[in-house]
């Protein structure tokens, strides 16, 4: 059974977003068609076993969560040379034909209810152009929230020969009673030889229900690259994806997540391998504490002509609590005999003869463990280049620990 639209949501919402933006009409009817849509899609797939469904995203009450009129935030954004960092007001405006050819191009606006209510209802977002040739390190998103429910959408251009870092942070802002819900579509579309490196780091308060989809086109010998930290939220739904649609692209998704109290993660990692000579990596590590769960779904895909395939993944998670809770699935499609690929997923408890080691050295039993977690994510954050980030994680780590 699809979603049910929300009572309060009609044509005359989406018109008045539109009109206080002063959108194009071309926008105005891709926000009313996903509205449409509405009516017969599903929520995003989930993991289910016989009787049970491992994410239950029915429990999302959007009559309590969207408030579509009354969005706010605050976003800073700070760019490099030569590129372009704009909000989505500005780029409308700056860049009317690049951004109608470009927007839903990456993610369908009808791939689910979820995504459809996103592309109807945003407000806020950012558009990264990088011309042909240009490389930038030093491209930041820093959103705080502060209202009931917040929609984004960011779309990223490359052209050809082209490179940039994008670091994006989000938090919440001012304080709303009750329980809130945040939307986060990016969509990424790498041209000829260029590479993305898109970091995310999410540190929403516990009230806050979290659903991202991040998905990247890569052309011949681009390379995208995701990292998504997750730390915060009530319930966190990500979906990171990649086409390798030009021939000898790559992309790499590493993840992280850690839960505790009654946390609540459904972390999704896929690549298509489309085209020859393609590689992928995909890298997952998380830990989870009191009455947490986790919920991991890792898919490479390999397409008939995509000759010469290398994909790999491994999934990680580390449980320090006897009543949380962790699931995974990774899956290999292949559909070309021409592939070497990989996948593996482990759940399991601080080991506990590294736990009597570093206590029999008259370390503390609370302090040996919160080293064996800090350890346990070594392996993750060696994999993020970016150093502000791997910072930032880093300390929310130790900063969990704590508590």
């Amino acid at each position: 059974m699809s979603a049910q639209v929300p009572a309060d949501l009609s044509e005359a919402t989406v018109h008045e977003i539109a009109d206080s933006r002063d959108e194009p009409d071309w926008l105005r009817e891709t926000r009313l068609k996903a509205l449409k849509a509405l009516d017969h899609l599903e929520m995003p797939d989930v993991i289910q076993t016989p009787g049970r469904r491992w994410t239950d995203l029915e429990q999302l009450d959007f009559a309590e969560l969207a408030d579509p009129l009354t969005q706010s935030d605050d976003t800073e954004r700070l760019t490099d040379e030569g590129v372009e960092v704009l909000s989505f007001d500005d780029a409308v405006a700056e860049h009317p034909t690049l951004l109608e050819a470009k927007f839903g191009s990456i993610i369908d606006p009808e791939t689910d209810y979820l995504t459809a209510l996103s592309v109807a209802l945003f407000t806020t977002g950012t558009f990264v152009y990088v011309p042909e040739g240009v490389d930038a390190e030093d491209v930041t998103i820093r959103t705080d929230m502060n209202s009931r429910s917040l929609f984004s959408h960011t779309l990223v251009v490359t052209e050809d020969s082209s490179s940039v870092t994008i670091l994006e942070r989000i938090d919440s802002g001012d304080d709303v009673d009750g329980a809130r819900y945040y939307s986060n579509l990016v969509e990424v579309d790498a041209g000829e030889n260029s590479y993305v490196q898109y970091g995310s780091l999410q540190t929403l308060d516990e009230d806050t229900y979290n659903v991202t989809r991040k998905r990247g086109d890569a052309g011949v010998y681009s390379t995208i690259d995701w990292i998504e930290g997750n730390i915060g939220s009530r319930l966190t739904r990500s979906d990171i994806e990649t086409e390798l649609n030009g021939d000898s692209s790559e992309s790499q998704i590493v993840g992280a997540f850690f839960g505790h109290d009654d946390q609540h993660f459904d972390v999704n990692a896929r690549v298509w391998h489309q085209a020859e000579h393609t590689t992928a990596d995909l890298v997952t590590r998380g830990v989870l504490d009191d009455t947490a769960r986790s919920v991991y779904e890792g898919v490479q895909d390999v397409g008939r002509e995509a000759w010469d395939t290398n994909s790999y993944q491994r999934e990680n998670t580390l449980m320090l609590s006897d009543d949380s809770e962790a699931d995974a699935s990774p899956k290999l499609i292949i559909n070309n005999h021409d592939t070497e690929a990989s996948h593996s997923a482990t759940v399991g408890q601080v080991d506990q003869e590294d736990l009597f080691y570093l206590t029999s050295r008259t370390i503390p039993e609370r302090q040996a463990r919160n080293t064996l977690v800090e350890g346990f994510f070594v392996p993750v954050l060696e994999e993020i280049e970016v150093e502000e980030l791997r910072e930032d994680l880093e300390a929310e780590i130790t900063a969990r620990l704590r508590e």
